[in-house]
């Protein structure tokens, strides 16, 4: 099977938020980044575009009743960027959880042209 994708994370945040759930959940995150990078058209019940931010979207996790969101972008349509991630505990994505992902997203654009 061909990659379609390439999932990378931008900075320690998303692995330091990795490494502090059980295995079980963690072994559930690493098959959502298979699904995102190996299939062409990606469940929405997976990723999901977070309404008015633009390009911002949540990947979504669930085991059990438990459920974790993990923020990502497109870059170059073909790479995925993965942000911060958390435990969701309420039917709405906190707005501080939102506003953390849109710092991120707009530092790794700062830190790429300076690269260039």
């Amino acid at each position: 099977m061909e990659r379609i994708r390439t999932v990378v994370a931008y900075k320690d945040y998303f692995k330091e938020f990795l490494l502090s759930q059980p295995e079980k959940v963690q072994n559930k995150i690493y098959k959502i980044i298979e699904i995102i990078e190996y299939q062409q058209r990606i469940p929405e019940k997976f990723i999901k575009h977070i309404e008015g931010e633009k390009g911002l979207y949540e990947t979504r996790i669930s085991l059990g009743s438990d459920i974790w969101r993990v923020f990502c972008f497109f870059d170059e349509g073909k790479l995925v960027i993965l942000l911060n991630g958390f435990q969701k505990k309420t039917q709405k994505t906190p707005k501080n959880e939102i506003e953390k992902a849109i710092l991120l997203m707009e530092q790794y654009f700062i830190d790429k042209k300076e690269k260039l």
